[in-house]
């Protein structure tokens, strides 16, 4: 029993550990996964390097070509991408009657 209770106080510092650090690295990782997975052509984003462009094309092998400025185009991995500034809305389905 005695052996037991000198565990108690490393158990606690691992419960906090977990619910004030991984736990919420955890969910920001998959937040910026789903944000680079649904990445689109017209999205206006921000790399971690700290470059504003508009991405061009989304490429299928995790590249998208962004528009830094006229006629500048440079390929960037999607997991660089920090933010996206501006989110174009998916093209609608055409309603004319």
């Amino acid at each position: 029993m005695q052996g037991l209770g000198q565990f108690v106080p490393l158990i606690l510092i691992f419960a906090i550990m977990y619910f004030l650090l991984i736990r919420p690295q955890q969910k920001k990782m998959k937040e910026h996964q789903a944000m680079v997975s649904n990445l689109r052509r017209g999205d206006q984003v921000i790399t971690q390097g700290g470059l504003i462009g508009k991405v061009v094309k989304v490429k299928e092998d995790n590249e998208v070509e962004v528009e830094l400025g006229e006629g500048v185009k440079v390929r960037v991995v999607k997991s660089t991408i920090a933010t996206v500034l501006n989110k174009t809305e998916p093209a609608a389905a055409n309603t004319n009657k």
